[in-house]
């Protein structure tokens, strides 16, 4: 296919000389309100009420979203935004993302915390913690996995390294490439390479949640690996749980970029949507390697 059989682009060019700002938008207060109901509601479902105002929460958000987002589309491809207001995306997306890498750290902290302070304290092997070790847990010792002094979370297995993980590791890797091959086609104004690039790294990212599945049933119902195994458990399922849902949250992203690219969106030099999709694909590969290497392999 040569360039000139490329679908058209619907993009008008960008204004150069204002700063966008929409009027009398209603999706800022709708979106309060969504977000008030969803935790008001999972408030009350978790203090034995019912899931009815959860679900109202949950579907005010969707609509939100749909909303909100599909206006923002439509000022893009009119051609609304600015240079000014592209540098102001870049920088709203790279603060986002920081967000999210002090979200993760903060939970790698917590494995690094217990692996490398608590536990060896509770084995005794700090001077300031015999007394712990000796007066509390006398016969406990400072082994990883544990499930905590006492047996307190009863018997498992950990889950290796080599099985699940590993192949969910090197198809992470994988749509980090198709990511990247369809961000040449967009650049080189192949659309077809773009489509074909986003459409197998959404296929990976699913595949990759559904083989995080069968893993977490191999887990509960083969290892007796669950959250209440002690500190291994609870951050095993913690980390992996959130990461789970981020590549969740980076699939939906990348299939709504796709259908986008699919109804002619995006040109060579105006395509932020693909990028900050992209972006936020890569972080996770990232943080899924930090994962395979210090909750698996070590």
């Amino acid at each position: 296919m040569t360039h000139a059989e490329h679908a058209p682009s619907h993009y008008a060019e960008p204004a150069t000389d204002h700063y966008y700002v929409p009027h009398h938008s209603h999706w800022p207060i709708v979106a309060s309100i969504s977000l008030f109901t969803m935790m008001y509601g999972g408030a009350t479902l978790l203090n034995g009420g019912g899931k009815t105002v959860l679900l109202v929460g949950i579907a005010l958000i969707l609509i939100t979203m749909f909303g909100w987002f599909g206006t923002v589309i439509r000022e893009s491809q009119k051609g609304l935004y600015s240079a000014q207001m592209d540098r102001s995306f870049r920088w709203g997306m790279a603060w986002f993302i920081f967000s999210e890498v002090m979200f993760f750290a903060a939970f790698f902290g917590a494995l690094f915390y217990a692996r490398g302070l608590s536990v060896p304290w509770l084995g005794g092997e700090a001077d300031h913690a015999v007394l712990t070790h000796g007066m509390l847990w006398p016969k406990y010792e400072a082994d990883w996995p544990t499930n905590g002094p006492a047996d307190i979370g009863g018997f498992f297995a950990p889950m290796h390294a080599w099985g699940l993980p590993a192949i969910n590791t090197l198809i992470l890797l994988s749509s980090g490439v198709t990511i990247t091959w369809a961000h040449w086609g967009l650049v080189e104004g192949n659309r077809s390479q773009l489509v074909k690039g986003l459409a197998a790294t959404v296929g990976l990212g699913a595949l990759f949640l559904f083989l995080q599945a069968v893993e977490y049933h191999e887990a509960y119902k083969e290892l007796n690996l669950t959250l209440g195994s002690g500190i291994y458990g609870s951050t095993f399922f913690m980390l992996t749980g959130f990461h789970g849902l981020h590549v969740t949250i980076g699939a939906i992203i990348l299939t709504v970029i796709l259908l986008r690219s699919m109804a002619g969106h995006f040109t060579a030099h105006h395509h932020f949507a693909f990028e900050a999709a992209a972006w936020y694909w890569h972080f996770v590969d990232v943080v899924w390697l930090g994962l395979f290497i210090f909750v698996y392999w070590m």
